[in-house]
C-alpha cells in the first residue's frame, strides 16, 4: 500500500465506507435469493458469498484486532467466508460455495448491517494511520468484489435456458457509425519509470516503482472491436493452429471455442451473432470493443494481424499521459460502448498485456495475513490494464495491475494491439 493511501479523517473514511457498502447492496438488489445462491463454475462465487466475504474482511482485519468490545457476528462465518487466507485457518472449499443454502440472503443482510453499525462507531474515533490504510484497502477490496459480483452473475444467468435479464439498460448506447480505423501512437522508448509513486492508494503489487528500458514501439489508439474480431473468425482464426500458443490451442480445442464467451448464433435472425449480456441477449454490435476473451484468444488475434500485445510497461508508459475515460460502472448494467479513437485508455474493457504477472524488483509482501492479498498469486497468470465498464469509477489508475489465468474468459477483457517499428 502507498504512503498516502487515501482519506484519513474519520468523516472522510466513514463517508467512503458508507458509499462503497451501499453500492454493493445496489448491485445485488435486482437478484432473487435463488439468483444469489447459484455457483455456475468453480471460478464463480454466489452473490451472497461476495456480500458476506467483504463484510468478513472488515470484521476480521479491522474490528477484531482493533475494537476490544467487538464480538464476531457468528462463530462459523470465518470458516465459510474466508477466501484464501491460509494464516487465518481452514476454509470451506471454493468450488462448493454454491452448496451453502444457509445462511440465506436475509441473514447475510443482518450480518452486513451488524458489521456496518460496528464500523460506523469505530470510524468515529481517531485512528492510527496503519488502521486507516487497512480500512482503505478494505474499501478497494470491496470494489474489486463489486466487479466480480457482476462478472459472476452474468455467467450464472447465461447458464439459464430462459436467458433472464439482470437489469434493463439505463440507456441504449447506439453507434453513430463504424469507428475510424485504428491509428498508431508511436513512442521512442528509452528508460522510464513504472509502478506506483506512493501518492494515493495503491495495491501492494503496484510497488515499488522502478526503471525499465523500452524499445521503440507503437500502440493502437483504441481497443479491437467486435467487427474486427468477426474478421478473425471468418478467416478461421479459431481453427488455425499457427496463430495459437500450444496451451491455448489445447484449451480452445477441448472446449470448442468458436467465438468469444457469451456469443451465439441466433436462428431467429438468420444466424446472426448475438451475445448474452447483463441486459439479456442482444445482437453483437460490431463497433463495440470485443470482450470476454482469454489471453490465449487475444494473443492468437494479435498473431493473425501480424502485430502483438503490448507489455504492461509499454501500456503504463502511455496510459499515464492519457485521459481517464468515462465508461465505468454506473447505474445500469455494464456494457462496452462503441469504440472511438480518443486519448482514453481506461474503461470499457480490461486489456490483456503480454506480461506475466510477477513481482516487481524489490517487492515485499506485507507481514501477517494481509500479505497474502496479491503476492501469493504471482505465477501462471497474465496482467490486464485499464479497467472496464464494470469497474467502479475511480478504482483504477495507470499503475493498476489486474491479473487472470490465461484461459479465463468471464471478465470484461479485451485487447489493444501493439507493434514494433
Amino acid at each position: 500500500m502507498s504512503e498516502d493511501s487515501g482519506p484519513t479523517a474519520p468523516s472522510d473514511l466513514l463517508a467512503a465506507y458508507t458509499d462503497v457498502r451501499a453500492t454493493t447492496e445496489r448491485l445485488a438488489a435486482p437478484l432473487s435469493a435463488e439468483d444469489q445462491t447459484v455457483q455456475s463454475m468453480p471460478d464463480v462465487s454466489p452473490t451472497k458469498w461476495h456480500r458476506a466475504h467483504v463484510t468478513w474482511f472488515f470484521e476480521t482485519f479491522i474490528l477484531g484486532p482493533n475494537d476490544s468490545s467487538y464480538r464476531p457476528f457468528h462463530d462459523d462465518y470465518a470458516y465459510i467466508f474466508n477466501s484464501y487466507y491460509e494464516a487465518l485457518g481452514e476454509r470451506h472449499p471454493r468450488s462448493e460455495r454454491g452448496l451453502i443454502s444457509r445462511p440465506g440472503i436475509h441473514e447475510i443482510a443482518q450480518y452486513r448491517s451488524s458489521v456496518d453499525a460496528a464500523m460506523s462507531s469505530f470510524l468515529a474515533n481517531t485512528l492510527d494511520a496503519s488502521v486507516c490504510e487497512l480500512v482503505t484497502l478494505g474499501l478497494h477490496h470491496e470494489q474489486q468484489h463489486q466487479e466480480l459480483l457482476l462478472m459472476d452473475i452474468q455467467h450464472v444467468l447465461s447458464r439459464n435456458p430462459l436467458k433472464p435479464t439482470y437489469q434493463s439498460p439505463a440507456s441504449d448506447a447506439t453507434s453513430s457509425g463504424p469507428p475510424p480505423k485504428a491509428r498508431w501512437m508511436e513512442y521512442e522508448g528509452g528508460v522510464t519509470e513504472v509502478g506506483h509513486d506512493g501518492v494515493g492508494f495503491g495495491f501492494d503489487n503496484e510497488f515499488p516503482p522502478h526503471q525499465v528500458l523500452l524499445s521503440p514501439f507503437a500502440l493502437a489508439d483504441r481497443p479491437v472491436t467486435c467487427g474486427e474480431w468477426m474478421s478473425f473468425m471468418e478467416s478461421d482464426g479459431y481453427s488455425r493452429h499457427e496463430f495459437w500458443l500450444s496451451d491455448g490451442w489445447a484449451i480452445a480445442m477441448a472446449q470448442n471455442w468458436q467465438a468469444p464467451l457469451y456469443w451465439f448464433r441466433d436462428p431467429e435472425s438468420s444466424g446472426q451473432w448475438h451475445q448474452f449480456t447483463l441486459s439479456g441477449p442482444r445482437p453483437v454490435d460490431p463497433d463495440q470493443p470485443v470482450s470476454h476473451i482469454s489471453y490465449y484468444e487475444a494473443d492468437a488475434y494479435a498473431h493473425w494481424t501480424g502485430m502483438r500485445l503490448p507489455t504492461e510497461s509499454e501500456w503504463e508508459s502511455v496510459a499515464r499521459h492519457r485521459a481517464e475515460g468515462d465508461n465505468f460502472l454506473g447505474e445500469g448494467p455494464p456494457q462496452p460502448r462503441p469504440a472511438v479513437t480518443t486519448n482514453a485508455m481506461f474503461g470499457d474493457v480490461w486489456e490483456w498485456t503480454s506480461s506475466a504477472y510477477t513481482p516487481y524488483p524489490g517487492f515485499r509482501a506485507a507481514p501477517g495475513a494481509v500479505g497474502e492479498y496479491n503476492g501469493k498469486f504471482m505465477v501462471s497468470q497474465y496482467v490486464l490494464r485499464g479497467g472496464s465498464c464494470a469497474t467502479p469509477k475511480g478504482h483504477t489508475r495507470a499503475t493498476y495491475r489486474n491479473f487472470f489465468p490465461p484461459g479465463a474468459r468471464w471478465a470484461f477483457s479485451g485487447l489493444r494491439l501493439a507493434q514494433d517499428p
